[in-house]
């Protein structure tokens, strides 16, 4: 048995470049370069350098992009030594990446989240499901004339330009999945949409209030993906005999608004989920799901589901804190769109390969790695500070594991300058269907 560990360990990669190949395989490089078939590299920039430096630079300590520039390209050097060096000013580097069209770099993320699926395999199912979160957030640009002239401002009238991620995040695994930049007003829902093609037929969507809408059900339904969504009082659901919410647990509704019924359009059947507040929480929480059949997902289930969805929270927390990019720094339209992509995919990265090493087998549901530690011991890589005898990457990943903490108080806590406080959302509102309601259904399921 010993020895079988043994083999299992040296078998498994044990420095930090060996951990990324394992998601940025040469087929990986391969799939990006045949996405701009007519691009031409530049003498100094080839696509893997530009890249790998850009994932150095949001993994790198520093305040000054100059500084990260020089601590990633000496890595990417001293990591190549046999391959040609890239240019050394990051006056350069700018301008090769701003001729970078940003399709390679969507490439690269397909082919990591395919390494990811193809590592993880069953690992992704949880209950049966592959809980995927989705959220957004605003990310602060500088205030150049150009951003500021072609970002829309967002928020106060004299905000920062800002740019919007939407992002699917594996809530089980807590890792980044994948994810959408518009402008700092862009359409979370239409997001999501578009993001739908990114996920399996095994998904379970689980959002907050804010992704309602019949549009977007249909969507995911056409798709073949479920949805758990939390409900708020904008929402009107309708019950086939008339049901009190007061004595509420678990049933069929329809989702049915008004502008549908009025373009003679079918209802959406669904189940309405009520989680009695517990503990802490002082709200009943109530959730539609797509899924009809309770055994297929218990209400015990989606409330587990529906309570990681903090992880969503979490990714964005790591985004903007630990890696530092509540603010970007690029100066051009084109620039921060190539900042956003790259570093999106550089938080993926890291999360992916540390939690790859370091997550057991049976443990999908809760967190394996501290982001911060993992981020301190890559920033030990780039600048070569590993001290003698410190044992591999890979050995060295072990003293990155999450602490296991109960959560005694509340997640959002303190009052913030720029921060709403946050008002829970109401219950639906539930209308019993009326007999012309009933018999309008019965003609639309016809006519299907």
């Amino acid at each position: 048995m010993k020895a079988a560990r043994r083999l299992q360990q040296l078998q498994q990669p044990q420095s930090f470049l060996a951990c990324l190949r394992q998601f940025l395989t040469p087929q990986v490089w391969k799939q990006a370069r045949a996405a701009t078939p007519g691009h031409r590299s530049q003498p100094r920039w080839d696509l893997q350098p530009l890249v790998m430096i850009a994932l150095a630079m949001t993994w790198a300590a520093g305040d000054a992009q100059p500084e990260k520039f020089a601590t990633a390209r000496g890595f990417y050097v001293l990591a190549y030594e046999t391959r040609k060096r890239p240019g050394k000013t990051i006056q350069g580097f700018q301008k090769a990446l701003g001729r970078l069209p940003l399709r390679p770099l969507r490439a690269l993320a397909a082919g990591v989240r395919d390494q990811i699926r193809r590592h993880y395999g069953p690992r992704l199912l949880i209950d049966g499901y592959e809980p995927m979160g989705c959220d957004g957030s605003r990310i602060e640009c500088p205030r150049t004339a150009e951003l500021e002239a072609r970002l829309r401002l967002a928020g106060n009238a004299d905000s920062a330009p800002t740019i919007w991620v939407t992002a699917f995040v594996h809530l089980g695994l807590g890792l980044l999945w994948s994810w959408r930049l518009g402008l700092g007003t862009a359409d979370e829902l239409l997001h999501l949409r578009q993001m739908l093609a990114t996920l399996s037929p095994q998904a379970l969507i689980v959002a907050d209030a804010a992704y309602i809408g019949y549009e977007l059900f249909q969507a995911i339904l056409l798709t073949r993906r479920s949805f758990l969504v939390r409900m708020s009082s904008k929402v009107h659901l309708y019950t086939a005999e008339h049901a009190e919410l007061t004595t509420w647990s678990e049933g069929l509704v329809y989702y049915w608004p008004l502008y549908v019924q009025e373009q003679g359009r079918p209802p959406i059947p669904c189940r309405l989920i009520r989680v009695p507040a517990k503990g802490q929480a002082k709200h009943d929480v109530w959730l539609l799901t797509n899924v009809l059949d309770p055994a297929r997902l218990s209400a015990k289930t989606a409330a587990k589901f529906y309570r990681w969805r903090w992880r969503n929270e979490g990714i964005f927390r790591i985004y903007k804190r630990t890696i530092k990019k509540l603010k970007l720094s690029s100066r051009t339209v084109r620039l921060v769109h190539r900042e956003a992509e790259a570093s999106l995919l550089a938080l993926q990265l890291l999360l992916a390969h540390a939690d790859l090493a370091l997550r057991p087998v049976p443990s999908a549901g809760e967190p394996a790695i501290s982001p911060r530690k993992v981020l301190r011991n890559i920033q030990q890589e780039l600048k070569g500070e590993v001290k003698p005898g410190g044992g591999s990457y890979r050995r060295r990943l072990e003293g990155c594991r999450a602490e296991a903490r109960e959560q005694k108080s509340p997640k959002a806590c303190r009052a913030w300058p720029r921060r709403k406080p946050h008002q829970p959302p109401a219950p639906p509102k539930l209308h019993t269907l009326t007999a012309e309601q009933k018999a309008l259904i019965q003609k639309l399921l016809r006519a299907a």
